[in-house]
């Protein structure tokens, strides 16, 4: 019986990897936890065959494993904006993908990037402590855990949240794009097959097309082209411009007699429109003007107060000083139309 199970263990083609002299059992787990070690530290590499310690796997894993976004960055609820951006740098720094080549790394990259970017914006920080933490103990049927970071992405990928901070320089040089975090073990896996497939993608595109095949692919742009064309032809043209156009014959400047609003007509204006006509003609054009200068004002402030709120958010002079010199001229159109009608 014994011989039995000796040779089901050690099969006769196979000798046993290891063999100790004394053949104790306390000889053979040490030399297995040594062949484990010595494995170990053969194999350790990451992507491109650059390698890792076991420090940047250990750190990886913490990140993986984390609940929410303070347990990313490491620090507490109630943690200010300067501790938030120390955590930030030293997190980015230790876990960008050219310089930690672990599994997992750039996962972790993107969720240290995420936590930040929602963390320092008040309005997304204060929305995520009211619902963040309950929304990440709910699971499916199959008791997977929620995943948090599908509610509250950011508004910036973490690479450009990364060049915000360092400048867009990093040690190595080699700087690469990502897009949002992804929990799925199986990511680089399917990344890898993904890249095949493009691979192959690409070298079919390449191959030179036929004129038959060239001209099925043009056929819908064709269509719309000519479409469009006609359109255009059957389309009565409107008796006056805000713009000067002169493909279209609007070319000589008048101006309203109420706002002095400036619009363009062709040569045949004056035959058309005068009198009574010409007033309730004049009256359009200066509520389509106003709503255009409207219109016009509120994309310039939303302009600027979106570079004001960024260069305080991450403390950008430049960023300020291109806020503070941004022309509202469209909104200054606007009060003085509304000085005049006031005034008539």
């Amino acid at each position: 019986y014994i011989d039995a199970v000796r040779r089901n263990k050690y099969p006769e083609d196979r000798p046993p990897e290891s063999h100790d002299p004394c053949g104790c059992c306390n000889c053979r787990k040490a030399q297995k936890e040594k062949k484990s070690e010595h494995e170990w530290n053969q194999t350790r590499q990451g992507e491109g065959n650059a390698t890792y310690t076991e420090e940047q796997l250990l750190g990886v894993q913490r990140i993986k494993k984390c609940r929410n976004y303070y347990e990313i960055l490491g620090v507490s609820r109630n943690a200010s904006d300067e501790e938030l951006k120390k955590a930030y740098r030293k997190l980015a720094l230790k876990f960008h993908p050219d310089k930690n080549c672990a599994p997992g790394a750039t996962d972790a990259f993107k969720a240290i990037g995420n936590a930040f970017a929602v963390l320092s914006n008040p309005e997304k920080r204060l929305r995520y402590d009211e619902y963040g933490d309950e929304q990440v103990t709910f699971t499916t049927p199959r008791a997977r855990p929620y995943n948090y970071y599908r509610d509250f992405e950011a508004d910036i990928t973490p690479e450009e949240l990364f060049n915000v901070f360092f400048g867009g320089h990093f040690p190595t040089g080699n700087i690469h794009m990502f897009s949002n975090v992804t929990d799925d073990p199986h990511y680089y896996r399917r990344r890898h097959r993904h890249e095949r497939m493009q691979t192959r993608k690409e070298e079919e595109e390449d191959k030179p097309q036929t004129t038959y095949s060239a001209f099925i692919q043009l056929l819908p742009v064709l269509v719309i082209v000519i479409i469009s064309v006609i359109t255009q032809l059957l389309a009565a043209n409107p008796p006056y411009s805000l713009f000067y156009k002169s493909t279209l014959g609007y070319t000589i400047s008048r101006e309203t007699q109420n706002l002095q609003v400036p619009y363009f007509v062709d040569k045949n204006f004056d035959k058309a429109y005068r009198g009574a006509s010409l007033r309730d003609l004049e009256k359009t054009i200066e509520k389509d003007y106003i709503d255009y200068i409207q219109t016009s004002c509120w994309k310039e402030k939303q302009q600027k107060s979106e570079l004001t709120n960024l260069a305080g958010l991450y403390r950008d002079e430049r960023l300020k000083q291109k806020a503070e010199s941004l022309k509202l001229e469209n909104c200054e159109k606007l009060s003085k139309l509304i000085g005049l009608r006031r005034g008539g």
